[in-house]
């Protein structure tokens, strides 16, 4: 059905694992393992598509979750049996316009 349809079914499975990296930045960043998942199953788009990253395709999200807390995470695509959350973080308003597209430098 499409790339952040197969996300979202993972997420819903909880098919789903956090790099160390990620791990990391959600405790330096206080976000939670739920927020993640609220994010990604709520109000989310596929904003940037990475289909030759170094770490294997990949994909990030705009998400909000329950107290519009908007969201980036990084993720590998959905083709194995867990999807790798590589990193999240929520975006700096002086580098995105609207979290959606990243200001001109």
């Amino acid at each position: 059905m499409g790339l952040l349809h197969d996300i979202r079914d993972k997420i819903l499975q909880r098919h789903y694992e956090f790099s160390k990296h990620a791990v990391d930045q959600s405790i330096t960043r206080n976000i939670s393992v739920v927020e993640v998942e609220q994010a990604i199953l709520n109000r989310s788009e596929l904003i940037e598509d990475y289909p030759d990253d170094k770490y294997g395709p990949s994909c990030l999200v705009l998400g909000f979750t329950d107290v519009e807390r908007p969201l980036h995470i990084q993720c590998i695509y959905p083709s194995r049996a867990l999807i790798k959350i590589i990193t999240l973080y929520e975006p700096n308003p002086d580098r995105w316009v609207d979290f959606r597209t990243r200001r001109s430098s």
